[in-house]
């Protein structure tokens, strides 16, 4: 098969729509190539730079499609890669890229929502990790079904994750009694969570979700400074009051140089259980609104949804507890829409070289 025609197909396999991200593979920035095999089959490779296990069925039946008459055998993989950070700082040994999960107000479903999106990049083949920043009201361990527990220090400084649902985890619900309030000021929570995120063994993650305390104070503004991210998401309901402090959130990662990624709009209706009636009990549009004027996408929409709240009280977040319903594939879709966003931007090369120490003679 002639060159040129090799390239045909290439570019064909490119034109191939990715299921539920309205993107073409080529857009999607996935690197293809297509070698002629034995016997006039090709070999087409794809490598995608989100993780996408549950997509990998229908994007090798639609690249056969689209280059038939041709036998071609696809190969789907994965490679996350490390994305830029904000200033001069650099990604962390053992984790690829951190996402800060933010708030501009506590009540809108930011932790729930941080720890669905987690198991979501994982079910998709991404190892992945959180770390529950929120110090005054650390929700991760009952979320996850694993209040109480302590992470171990095996060489007296650094911590050892503890595992829920294949996660890996650290809060500083592990470490302080839950029935006894945090009442820290605002240095002490900053060198708390330095600690958790900087003295935890980390194996290699592809994504450490950082549920972020609601708000836009000192505290959160110091760990958008000290701590590499390769960006952020902002978790709204419709409601006016939550869009006036999510745009105060969106703002602070900006003056930081951290990109948003996007916004998810939680809550966005209620569903009756009994009739089936939709009614938009806080208000409609307004994640879309606040997306629009501030030229990042919305990820998705979440409904109000007893079961939510209900799996999570019980430590088995909805991905978790039933991962082929129809709220965790919402959640899928947006964890898939998310790790596009990141897949698409600048990857790191600071960390790509040593630093350099000049030495006097």
């Amino acid at each position: 098969m002639p060159a040129a025609e090799i390239e045909i197909l290439r570019r064909t396999a490119g034109a191939v729509q990715v299921p539920g991200l309205d993107c073409s593979l080529e857009q999607a920035g996935a690197r293809i190539s297509l070698e002629l095999a034995a016997g006039g089959m090709a070999h087409c490779e794809l490598i995608l730079g989100f993780p996408a296990d549950g997509l990998t069925g229908d994007l090798v039946r639609d690249i056969k499609a689209a280059l038939a008459p041709t036998q071609v055998e696809v190969q789907v993989r994965t490679d996350v890669r490390a994305h830029a950070v904000q200033g001069q700082l650099k990604p962390l040994p053992g984790i690829r890229n951190v996402l800060a999960i933010a708030s501009g107000k506590g009540g809108v479903g930011k932790s729930t929502t941080a720890v669905n999106l987690a198991l979501a990049l994982q079910a998709d083949g991404a190892r992945v990790g959180i770390l529950d920043a929120d110090i005054y009201g650390p929700s991760q361990p009952t979320l996850l079904g694993i209040a109480g527990q302590r992470p171990v220090s095996k060489d007296g400084e650094n911590f050892e994750p503890l595992q829920a649902h294949g996660l890996q985890v650290i809060s500083i619900g592990f470490l302080v009694d839950q029935a006894q309030a945090v009442i820290w000021r605002g240095p002490m929570v900053t060198q708390a969570l330095q600690q958790m995120l900087f003295q935890t063994n980390w194996r290699d993650l592809d994504y450490l979700i950082v549920d972020l305390p609601p708000g836009t104070g000192d505290t959160q503004l110091t760990l958008t400074q000290k701590v590499p991210l390769s960006g952020a998401v902002i978790v709204t309901t419709p409601q006016d009051i939550a869009l006036l402090d999510a745009r105060r959130g969106l703002q602070m990662f900006e003056k930081v140089s951290v990109p948003v990624l996007g916004v998810i709009e939680n809550m966005s209706s209620y569903v009756c259980p009994e009739c089936g009636h939709e009614a938009p009990l806080f208000g409609a549009g307004g994640g879309d609104t606040l997306a629009r004027e501030s030229a990042v996408p919305v990820l998705g929409q979440v409904p109000l949804d007893i079961r939510i709240r209900t799996e999570a009280d019980d430590g088995r977040p909805t991905v978790a507890a039933e991962p082929e319903g129809e709220l965790a594939q919402r959640y899928q879709a947006i964890a898939r829409r998310l790790a596009l966003e990141l897949a698409r931007r600048p990857v790191d090369h600071k960390g790509a070289f040593p630093d350099i120490v000049v030495e006097g003679a």
